[in-house]
């Protein structure tokens, strides 16, 4: 007999339902739920890092190799607190999360995110893996001191190099395991997308060895190459030797750590899609030497087509700099900054010449920068960076986060989406000057010289109907020509926010606005110049530049300045 107290309890199961339906719905729309997965997105040749659904700008440092354990971290928040940086990269080591084969221990992994959560950083995650830096190291003792299961390198004379060998499943298949069950445990820990970013090996390659030379490499070596690389290089068909000659031991090398790293950057974005990386030992792109003196296999600039073609799941090739020289650090620059590879310098050196790059990474649409060893562990790599990490090494980089830092969500914006141009001091030192900044010469002497190598310090950049001057080592006031700064030091920015207005900013350089050839014969001149900040993504005005702050350029001292300019022609009937 169905009777009310029946009624009654299934009305409230009907209502306990009901209520578990809406939880339900409330908890899946939660924000944790919904938090967007970052990407990279390529649009007009144009790259963005998406983070939380916008264009972000990686104000990157990476630690040193060994601060990846919690203990350490306190020598690490600091320095990133003196930088403003908002991005940590920092390595989590294969032996660190399977000591044992199949054993895992992802404790660093939670401790790491959940205190970087709590100071606002995002971070950027090595897999230092089969390859750091050439070598095993960082691969578990079960993989590294078993070479007949996990073959290295045989060099040409049958020599065996600390190198682990791309050839061989069981090594492949070893890594992309671990490495699947980090992103599985980021899937399951880390919703909020705190990790933003991983890259895959760490500079991966060998040295002493152009290639592997084992039997079962040789066997490949000799047989045809794959087809999709034929069609993506549009080569004939044939064995390695048959279609690249000469390079063809380094190719055949480059081609096969591409597919291994591949495949495991595919494994781990099936469980979480995060944007994944593979930063680049560089050869000197002007004085290369030959594969093997420098990280044979790696994607240096010579094979970065081959990489594109091998490894699809790898979003970017991203450059570690430790050239000290102008000239050598723009031209990595425009090779790694291409329509199908978004530039991120994922390491620089931590000394004063190389925090200018800065300017010049921006200048070519580069989506973040990560000076390397910026952390207090009592370590330095001397001569690739700095002799000491104190607050003057961190200052030298602080100053460009802190001028980019209110803005950056805005910088990357424009990076994507309009024109925007930046540029660093061109000379590496006043070696050239040596007579200006010699106490003794008279000043005949040293305006002479001045003239003589005023354009060693001079940039003219091409802003559509304008044009602008960069100049370094100026006084303010009056025309004297520009002789350099001591050390080279300068740098600016420039955004185009209209045809006729733009956003300006740097340091230790003057910035003058002519008009191009397109307004020849038309009258001229600044409409008006506003310095002022960002905040909460709006401007907000300080105060109008005039006078005498303008009519001998834009001058950018030590100090942060950001300027919008606006230019104007004018009839004179």
């Amino acid at each position: 007999m169905f009777t009310r107290r029946m009624a009654d309890a299934g009305c409230g199961l009907l209502l306990r339902y009901f209520l578990s339906c809406v939880l339900l719905a409330a908890l899946s729309f939660s924000p944790v739920q919904a938090a967007e997965i970052p990407s990279l997105v390529t649009q007009n040749g144009r790259h963005a890092l998406m983070v939380d659904g916008e264009p972000y700008l990686i104000l990157g440092a990476q630690t040193n190799n060994s601060a990846n354990y919690p203990a350490a971290l306190k020598d690490v928040w600091p320095t990133l607190e003196k930088m403003h940086a908002n991005t940590l990269s920092i390595p989590v080591a294969w032996e660190q999360i399977e000591p044992e084969e199949g054993k895992f221990d992802f404790s660093f992994v939670d401790y790491l995110v959940e205190e970087s959560r709590k100071r606002g950083l995002r971070l950027n995650l090595l897999w230092f893996a089969t390859w750091k830096n050439n070598a095993p190291h960082y691969a578990p003792a079960w993989v590294k001191l078993d070479n007949k299961r996990f073959p290295r390198v045989v060099k040409q004379d049958g020599d065996t190099l600390n190198s682990l060998s791309p050839h061989f499943r069981s090594t492949l298949d070893a890594d992309k395991k671990a490495f699947v069950a980090l992103m599985t445990h980021l899937k399951k820990i880390d919703k909020k997308h705190t990790v933003i970013l991983v890259q895959v090996e760490n500079e991966v390659g060998t040295y002493g060895s152009v290639r592997d030379f084992s039997p079962t490499a040789q066997k490949i070596f000799n047989s045809p190459v794959p087809d999709v690389l034929v069609k993506k290089l549009g080569v004939k068909s044939g064995t390695w030797p048959e279609v690249f000659g000469k390079d063809a031991d380094e190719f055949f090398h480059a081609y096969h750590i591409a597919i291994y790293v591949d495949e495991i950057a595919a494994a781990g974005k099936a469980v979480k899609p995060l944007p994944m990386n593979v930063n680049v030992a560089l050869r000197n792109p002007f004085n290369p030497g030959l594969p093997g003196q420098y990280s044979s296999g790696g994607p240096t600039d010579n094979v970065i087509d081959i990489w594109k073609a091998a490894a699809p799941h790898i979003d970017m090739l991203s450059p570690d700099i430790y050239f000290r020289d102008y000239k050598a650090v723009d031209k990595v620059l425009e090779l790694y900054s291409r329509p199908d590879n978004a530039l991120f310098v994922a390491e620089i050196g931590n000394d004063q010449p190389f925090a200018r790059y800065f300017f010049s990474t921006l200048g070519y649409r580069g989506i973040g920068f990560a000076p390397f060893g910026m952390d207090d562990t009592d370590y330095v790599n001397y001569p690739l960076g700095t002799k000491t990490m104190n607050d003057e090494a961190i200052e030298y980089f602080a100053q460009n986060y802190r001028l980019l830092a209110p803005m950056a969500r805005e910088w990357a914006k424009m990076s994507f989406d309009g024109k925007v141009w930046g540029v660093a001091e061109p000379v590496d030192t006043n070696a050239t000057n040596e007579k200006i900044w010699n106490a003794e010469a008279t000043p005949e002497e040293q305006k002479a010289e001045a003239v003589k190598n005023a354009a060693n310090y001079t940039q003219l950049l091409d802003l559509g109907l304008w044009d602008a001057e960069v100049t370094y080592g100026r006084h303010m006031f009056w025309i004297d020509p520009p002789v350099g700064n001591n050390p080279s030091s300068g740098g600016v920015l420039i955004a185009q926010l209209s045809d006729n207005e733009y956003l300006v900013t740097g340091y230790r350089a003057r910035a003058t606005f002519k008009g191009s050839a397109e307004l020849q014969g038309k009258k001229y001149m600044i409409d008006r110049v506003e310095e002022g900040h960002y905040k909460d993504g709006q401007w907000v005005f300080e105060r109008v530049w005039n006078g005498d702050q303008t009519d001998w350029g834009l001058n950018f001292t030590s100090r942060m300045h950001i300027l919008k300019v606006r230019m104007a022609t004018y009839e004179t009937q």
